[in-house]
């Protein structure tokens, strides 16, 4: 699984679903569609927001999207439109177009909603997407968890 966005989602997506999921049997990691932050840490805030909750994502590096994250994962859950049209280009295959899948349809089916810049928001900014991320990935590990059940 790929979360994709950017040092400042992606970090907080990726550490919330390592949180929920049994690390011995998937494998989570976060990228990003461009190379803008490769090697950067997550942003002060989300780091700041995580260990509030929690979670410790300080050691985590941004990376960008490789080809291979399409056969290496079975899904890449996206933050916005402008990520899914950007990894739904780099897709090679129907099926590879598939596992793309915009994270907060999983809460709001059909409701087509982004995960919102955090940086318009200020700090309350940053605790809203956690919130959202958190109720987002809370639905995806349980219906990763019933099909392996």
């Amino acid at each position: 699984m790929v979360c994709l966005g950017n040092i400042c989602r992606s970090p907080l997506a990726e550490g919330l679903m390592r949180s929920k999921l049994n690390f011995t049997k998937f494998t989570v990691d976060s990228a990003g569609t461009s190379g803008g932050h490769k090697g950067q840490a997550p942003d002060k805030r989300s780091i700041a927001i995580a260990n509030k909750n929690g979670l410790d994502i300080s050691n985590q590096k941004s990376r960008k999207l490789l080809e291979e994250d399409f056969k290496n994962f079975d899904f890449l859950y996206v933050m916005d439109q402008s990520n899914y049209n950007d990894v739904t280009a780099l897709a090679s295959t129907e099926e590879e177009k598939k596992k793309v899948i915009k994270i907060l349809d999983e809460v709001f089916p059909g409701e087509n909603l982004d995960v919102p810049d955090p940086y318009y928001g200020g700090s309350q900014g940053f605790e809203n997407i956690y919130r959202m991320l958190d109720r987002a990935t809370d639905v995806i590990a349980q219906k990763i968890d019933n099909r392996i059940e």
